[in-house]
């Protein structure tokens, strides 16, 4: 007789009962409940700071909302903001600071590292120490690293300034007071801030490459530079393109040190749109157009994410 979820098979001489694919269904069940249980905390933080926070603000952005007159403040508008942002001339100035800012610091920051992962990949003394020495900054507090450029770049004691004298440049540029060399010094910061970093990554992948393939090429007489070109900047490719892509996307929301060191300034020459979005909101209490800009950023750094990935699937195919 056969129970409910089980067939019986007749095999001559025997009966062999077979499971049934509602009884399999069954005794799965207790293990995937129990997997949910264990990941619940970490969905349950990842639902409440991260969910609920993005859709309230989206929700916030088509709405003009001071936040000091509570909930029943909202007032609804729908594109109000949004419109708003398109006229915005303050808007269009951050947007272009931000591209100057990420499109500099990035690709320098990740050719700067790439520069030290190949110093630092030889057999050269000390080499342990100098990776920690060229790490430290990545890790360093942004506090202590602005309070230090500060001092770099005062106009008048700036040791920085001070060695440019020496070197026979009378009128060395004002760094953070000039409009115009405020953003080459945020730049400057960043790229030795990160170049550590990018250096770590670089270095373990030069050491997943073979030897081998260096050996092939030195007995068909190729030289450094092809070396280079035709070995370890391609099988780099992905490395590279992980690099740029974070980068991308953390210094699109960098805050800190233009904080700090700048607010912004001089008039609006280091103002981008993460600072934007921080002085409409907690500068002007106007927290739905703040919320508008934060998702138009977002929409932003979501498109030239996907732009890079789709380049470098197109290079890795084309390879």
């Amino acid at each position: 007789m056969a129970t409910q979820g089980t067939d019986i098979i007749d095999i001559p001489g025997q009966r062999v009962p077979v499971v049934g694919e509602r009884t399999k269904r069954r005794s799965l069940r207790p293990g995937s409940w129990q997997g949910y249980l264990f990941i619940l905390p970490n969905l349950l933080g990842f639902a409440i700071f991260t969910l609920l926070p993005l859709a309230f603000a989206l929700a916030v952005s088509f709405a003009d909302w001071d936040v000091i007159s509570g909930i029943d403040g909202i007032d609804w508008i729908g594109f109000g903001n949004f419109t708003e942002l398109v006229r915005d001339a303050n808007f269009w100035g951050s947007a272009r600071n931000t591209l100057v800012y990420v499109g500099f610091s990035v690709p320098l920051t990740t050719a700067a590292g790439l520069g030290v992962a190949m110093a630092l990949n030889g057999p050269i003394p000390g080499r342990t120490i100098l990776r920690l020495v060229f790490f430290i900054p990545f890790i360093t507090n942004t506090v202590a690293i602005g309070a230090v450029w500060l001092l770099l770049y005062h106009p008048r004691y700036s040791p920085l300034n001070g060695g440019l004298r020496n070197l026979g440049i009378e009128n060395p540029p004002a760094w953070l007071a000039s409009s115009d060399w405020a953003m080459p010094a945020l730049v400057i910061i960043a790229v030795w801030a990160g170049a550590g970093y990018a250096s770590i990554i670089y270095l373990a992948a030069l050491q997943d490459i073979s030897p081998d393939l260096y050996d092939a090429a030195n007995l068909d007489g190729a030289s450094s530079w092809e070396r280079f070109k035709s070995i370890t900047l391609p099988l780099l490719t992905p490395t590279t393109f992980f690099l740029l892509v974070t980068g991308f996307i953390g210094a699109s929301q960098s805050f800190g040190l233009i904080n700090l060191m700048t607010e912004g300034g001089p008039g609006r020459a280091t103002t981008v749109l993460s600072y934007y979005v921080y002085q409409n909101g907690f500068e002007f209490y106007r927290f739905g157009y703040a919320a508008a800009l934060s998702w138009v950023m977002f929409a932003g750094v979501l498109l030239l994410t996907l732009f890079l990935w789709r380049v470098q699937r197109r290079m890795v195919h084309y390879e």
